[in-house]
C-alpha cells in the first residue's frame, strides 16, 4: 500500500543576493516513511528545510500539506500545521526540568506540572524514549538533551519531524537507540526527514534517499535500491572514490608528551582529569568521546589557548630537546619554533574572520612574517585561490565574506590553511563536520599527506567509523579522564562506544 503524501514542495526557490540556495525543488514527504535528505555542502538542504519549518519564506513555488495549500511565515505556523524541526544544536534551560522545558513559550498552557509530567511519560513510553520529566537538564547526558527536543516538538502535535544531523554526538549504542524511536515513530504514521551525511546511517534507517546538488533537485530512490557509492555518484554528479588509505610512517617518534594534564574551567569544574598521553610523528592519533568529554579543552590548552591547573606538555624537537609549552601563550609557543596548525570547533569565533573573505583570512597565517605595515597579498591569495579550487569552496570570490557561506564551505576554508601551513603539529577538532562526502574524503587524503611528511596529526572526530579506518591509534575520553588508549587497526566500534560511557568500570554521565 503506499503511503499517503504529507508534505509536497511544487518550484521551491530561495536565493540570498546573488547565491540561488534552492532552483524549483519538487519534493513530496510521506506519511509512514524515514526520508533522508542528502546533498553536498551548499546544496540547499538546510534552506530547504528551513523554509518548511517557518524560518525562511520561499521566495517563489508552493507548499502542500494533505493536499491543501499552506503558508508557513514562522516557525508558529510550523508547529500549527504539525511540523517540527529538531536543531543540531539545542535550546534548552540548564536549570530547568525536562517537563518545564517541553512546555515552555507554549500559549494557554496550563501549569499543572503533575498533569504535564504525565503526558510527557505517556509519549516517552509510547515511542520508547528514557527520559525522567522531573529531571533538571543539567543533570542530563546529550543523547538525553536531545530526546527532550524531540519530545518538545511532539508534544505540540508534530506530524512531519525534520532532525538536522541527530547523531552527531551519539555514541553507536545512543545511535542505535534513536533509531529504534524513529521507526517506532514511523509506524504511528509520522513523517521523518532526516539530514545528515552518514551514509551507513543513511542506507541503516531510511526507506528512501532525496539528493539536492548545487540547489537543484536531483531525484528520490528507495534506499534498499541504494549504496553508499551509488548515492555519493548522485550527490557529486561523478564517480568518487570511497576508501581512506592509512599507509604506515616508516619510523614515528615522540613529538608531543602530555603528562597529568589538568584543567579546571571558571565554575571550579574539572574538564580535564590527569591525562596522559604521546603523540608520535607519522602518526594520525584519533581522541574519541561524547560531546563535551574534554575534547574542546584538551586541544586549546595544547595551544595554550585554555589555562592550565596542573601536568605538562612537552613538544619534542627534530635534535631529542624539549620544550615545555605550559605557561606559554599562542604567540610565546610560536615566537620559541614550535609550528602548530589548529582547527578548533568553533569556526568563526577563533578559526576565522567573518567579516574577511578567504584571502584576508590567509594572510592572518602570515602577517607576523611581514616587515612592514605594508601587507604582501601575493601569497595568501595564491593559497586562497588553491583552496578555492582543490576543495571546491562554494564562493562568489575569494573576496566574499566567509560568514556568508554555508556552514560546510567556512570549514573548507579554515581546514584547507591550516594544513597548507605545514605545520610539525597538526590538531583538528571535527575536521569535517557538516562537510560533504566527496570533501570529506579529500580532507582525509591531505591529513594522511600530513601524517607521511612527519607531522604529528591529532583528530578529534564523532563518526567512529572513520576513526577507526583514518586513525592509527584512539585516545578515548570520558568525563575529562582517558578511558582507553587502542589500535584503531585492531578494536571494534563496540569498545569505544563503551569506553566513551565508562572510566574504569565506572558510568559517567558526562554532564
Amino acid at each position: 500500500m503506499q503511503n499517503k503524501c504529507a508534505i509536497e514542495l511544487k518550484n521551491i526557490r530561495k536565493t540570498f543576493g546573488p547565491v540561488v540556495a534552492n532552483d524549483e525543488i519538487n519534493l513530496q514527504i510521506n506519511r509512514g516513511e524515514i526520508l533522508c535528505l542528502l546533498g553536498e555542502n551548499g546544496s540547499g538542504k538546510t534552506t530547504l528545510m528551513n523554509m518548511l519549518s517557518g524560518i525562511y519564506q520561499p521566495d517563489g513555488g508552493e507548499i502542500y500539506k494533505d493536499d491543501q495549500q499552506i503558508a508557513i511565515k514562522s516557525p508558529k505556523d510550523a508547529y500549527d500545521y504539525g511540523i517540527g524541526m529538531i536543531h543540531q544544536h539545542y535550546h534548552l534551560v540548564d536549570v530547568f526540568t525536562a517537563a518545564q522545558n517541553i512546555i515552555l513559550g507554549l500559549e494557554n498552557e496550563k501549569m499543572d506540572i503533575n498533569a504535564v509530567n504525565d503526558k510527557v511519560k505517556a509519549i516517552c513510553d509510547k515511542y520508547g524514549f528514557n527520559v525522567d520529566p522531573k529531571k533538571k537538564i543539567y543533570d542530563m547526558s546529550v543523547s538525553q538533551k536531545q530526546t527532550i527536543e524531540i519530545v518538545k516538538v511532539l508534544y505540540r502535535g508534530a506530524e512531519i519531524l525534520i532532525l538536522d544531523e541527530p547523531t552527531a554526538v551519539l555514541t553507536p549504542q545512543e545511535t542505535d537507540k534513536l533509531f529504534a524511536v524513529l521507526r517506532n515513530m514511523k509506524k504511528d504514521n509520522k513523517a521523518i526527514i532526516l539530514i545528515t551525511h552518514k551514509l551507513a546511517e543513511v542506507l541503516d534507517v531510511s526507506d528512501k534517499v532525496a539528493i539536492l546538488r548545487k540547489g537543484r533537485y536531483i531525484g528520490t530512490v528507495n534506499t534498499k535500491e541504494a549504496t553508499a557509492q551509488s548515492l555519493t555518484d548522485m550527490m557529486v554528479g561523478h564517480s568518487v572514490k570511497l576508501n581512506i588509505d592509512r599507509p604506515v610512517y616508516p619510523n614515528p617518534q615522540d613529538k608531543l608528551q602530555i603528562s597529568g594534564l589538568t584543567v579546571v574551567d571558571n565554575d571550579g569544574v574539572r574538564k580535564l582529569d590527569n591525562v596522559t598521553f604521546t603523540a608520535k610523528t607519522g602518526e594520525i592519533l584519533g581522541v574519541a568521546g561524547i560531546a563535551g568529554s574534554g575534547q574542546k579543552e584538551l586541544l586549546e590548552a595544547i595551544t595554550g589557548l585554555y589555562p592550565i591547573k596542573e601536568g605538562s606538555i612537552k613538544f619534542i624537537r627534530d635534535d631529542g630537546a624539549q620544550e615545555e609549552l605550559v605557561g606559554k601563550t599562542p604567540m610565546q609557543i610560536r615566537q620559541v619554533g614550535v609550528g602548530m596548525g589548529f582547527v578548533p570547533e568553533d569556526r568563526l569565533g577563533m578559526g576565522l574572520v567573518g567579516s574577511m573573505g578567504m584571502t584576508s583570512n590567509m594572510m592572518l597565517r602570515s602577517w607576523k612574517s611581514g616587515k612592514s605595515i605594508f601587507f604582501n597579498k601575493k601569497n595568501p591569495e595564491e593559497l586562497a585561490n588553491k583552496v578555492w579550487k582543490d576543495l571546491e569552496v562554494v564562493t562568489p570570490s575569494t573576496e566574499f565574506p566567509v560568514r556568508r557561506m554555508s556552514g560546510g564551505n567556512i570549514q573548507k576554508v579554515l581546514v584547507g590553511r591550516e594544513i597548507a601551513s605545514n605545520p610539525p603539529v597538526l590538531l583538528t577538532a571535527y575536521a569535517v563536520r557538516g562537510l560533504d562526502i566527496n570533501t570529506s574524503y579529500a580532507i582525509y587524503n591531505l591529513l594522511t599527506e600530513q601524517k607521511m611528511n612527519g607531522s604529528a596529526v591529532m583528530y578529534v572526530g564523532e563518526e567512529l567509523d572513520v576513526l577507526l579506518e583514518l586513525c592509527d591509534r584512539i585516545v578515548v575520553l570520558c568525563g575529562g579522564q582517558v578511558s582507553g588508549i587502542v589500535d584503531a587497526r585492531t578494536t571494534t566500534k563496540e569498545e569505544i562506544g563503551l569506553l566513551m560511557t565508562s572510566v574504569g568500570g565506572k558510568e559517567a554521565t558526562n554532564e
